[in-house]
């Protein structure tokens, strides 16, 4: 359908357009040199070019071609998620109350996304010049947000406020030398001047106004951290929910379904803890996890090369379980300081689409004897191979998709996947020994949590130390990374809710055709339809599998 592609074509334009920091993030060429317009005005033009994109959409004949269905299914999801995050006034993933020094926060997105790009030739060179020239506007109207935001009763919290200020006090200390955004040019003299020139001249200056507006703000307190105490959060919360889940769930069924699984994980910690630790008592196990000294880290060096063996044994693994893909390499880096301490574990970072940047797992070293060893293999099976960087690779190789399918980021379908690839790693036999298997399960246990903690504070107003004691209660996570991650689900409403439930769907699926295709079940095959049409709401890809089974 032509039509059908002129349209997916346009509204993947805008999408790029709206958020270029996103294009770059997930290897889509032609953005390097741009910065997002985090302003309400910026918001209300968007949101009526999507009402826009929603008519054409409406007006199109019904597909019928297999690849056409998927493009439409994914388009009338995304059209209907988009404009009701935007709706609620508060911006995509509520960004104006959601000040932190988290992964989720606008600063870190700028830390952690800008300073990847590899540029090629002079003209790539000159656009990321042009982008950090950009920067300090994006920084100034970023800080109007906030302050526009206050002035209407829409407070971040407190927490987040103090976290973030501190976090760019620390970065406008550092060394000018050490800077993040001077990577691109490393070891090209003349490039290294030309871009501390323009920190020195743009940036820096820059982030300590936004320093300055954010010391000024008042927030809310920690008994009021979620949505529904902002005015339009509740609003704002259901849309989050429903964009990042892809259902139309509601919080209290998101609730009890994390509740429900922490309930069945506790007989496997009984039976592993038995192994391990000569105990079957959970909460003793989940002690002896947390605070068991001997089980940490000594280095930085130690994460990094754990993680690395990790990702190597699985690469070498893929034959018996995945077709082969041609796709980009990956490669392991630490995490740099200006993000590291506030937070997560460890992310992962696409490849260029035009072969500039391979897929990067970052992982974070900040205090290496405050981090247990066994989660981090877990950690790697996700984040790596075979999760999201085979699961995102897969799909940007798949040149005869529309491009908004080979990079657009389903959150329930793309961390989905990458929980499901923790527990597909163990039938593997990738896990090195049972302590490591061990983090598979706490990590379980974190990700049921989420559901908990989440709609808890957002939804039925939880206080952050309750929601701090629960996560600490209910996984063996340390007690920096438990505050690390609540504050991370604080500032980014709705998001943490989607791994669980995406994987519940993707082994209901494999559950489904095993039945409907008993001997003829081929794992391989399944993997690929999940994988081969890029990230897909949960209903598309049920569609998806069921017509594979079918057919």
């Amino acid at each position: 359908m032509t039509d059908l592609a002129a349209l997916s074509a346009d509204y993947f334009a805008d999408l790029l357009a709206f958020d270029p920091f996103g294009a770059t993030a997930f290897g889509a060429p032609g953005h390097d040199d741009a910065v997002p317009d985090p302003g309400r005005a910026a918001d209300r033009a968007h949101l009526d070019r999507l009402a826009g994109f929603r008519t054409r959409l409406d007006a199109l004949p019904a597909a019928t071609a297999p690849q056409d269905l998927v493009t439409r299914d994914m388009l009338d999801r995304l059209l209907a998620d988009q404009r009701a995050e935007l709706a609620s006034g508060l911006g995509v993933g509520a960004f104006e109350v959601g000040v932190t020094a988290t992964i989720a926060g606008p600063q870190n997105a700028v830390f952690a996304i800008v300073p990847t790009v590899r540029p090629r030739g002079e003209e790539g060179f000159a656009a990321y010049l042009r982008r950090l020239a950009a920067l300090g506007g994006y920084f100034d109207a970023l800080g109007a947000r906030y302050r526009q935001a206050a002035r209407e009763g829409r407070h971040s919290t407190a927490t987040g406020v103090r976290q973030a200020v501190r976090q760019l006090r620390s970065y406008l200390a550092s060394p000018p030398a050490e800077d993040p955004f001077l990577r691109p040019a490393e070891g090209d003299p003349d490039r290294l001047d030309r871009v501390a020139a323009e920190v020195a001249r743009t940036v820096r200056p820059a982030l300590a106004r936004l320093t300055d507006t954010l010391a000024g703000l008042s927030g809310r307190d920690d008994d009021r951290v979620g949505l529904c105490h902002v005015p339009g959060g509740e609003a704002a919360y259901a849309a989050a929910t429903r964009s990042h889940t892809s259902t139309s769930w509601s919080p209290e069924r998101l609730h009890r379904i994390g509740l429900d699984q922490l309930d069945r994980l506790r007989e496997e910690f009984a039976a592993l803890g038995e192994r391990v630790f000569g105990t079957h008592d959970v909460p003793e196990v989940l002690r002896r996890l947390r605070e068991d000294t001997s089980l940490r880290f000594a280095t930085a060096e130690q994460i990094v090369d754990t993680a690395t063996s990790a990702l190597r044994r699985a690469e070498g693994a893929l034959p018996g379980w995945f077709h082969p893909y041609a796709i980009a390499p990956c490669e392991v880096e630490p995490m740099h300081a200006v993000e590291a301490e506030n937070s997560t574990l460890a992310y992962y970072g696409p490849p260029a689409d035009d072969g500039s940047r391979p897929g990067t797992y970052v992982v974070n070293t900040h205090a290496p004897w405050s981090r247990p060893r066994y989660e981090y293999e877990a950690l790697s099976f996700h984040e790596s191979v075979p999760g999201h960087h085979l699961q995102i690779a897969v799909a940007q190789s798949l040149g005869d998709l529309p491009a908004f399918r080979r990079f657009t980021y389903v959150t329930a379908h793309a961390e989905g996947w990458g929980l499901y690839a923790e527990r597909l790693a163990d039938e593997m036999g990738l896990y090195s020994d049972d302590l490591s298997r061990m983090g598979m399960l706490s990590f379980d246990a974190w990700r049921a949590c989420r559901l908990v903690v989440d709609t808890g504070m957002h939804h039925f107003g939880w206080s952050r130390d309750r929601a701090v004691a629960f996560l600490r209660d209910g996984s063996a996570l340390s007690e920096v990374n438990v505050r690390n991650e609540i504050d991370r689900y604080i500032a980014w409403p709705g998001q943490a809710t989607a791994y669980l439930v995406g994987r519940l769907r993707i082994e209901d699926l494999r559950t489904r055709a095993q039945r409907a295709l008993g001997p003829r079940f081929d794992l391989r095959d399944f993997h690929h339809h999940v994988l081969a049409n890029g990230a897909v709401p949960l209903d598309t890809l049920t569609t998806v599998i069921d017509r594979w089974t079918a057919a």
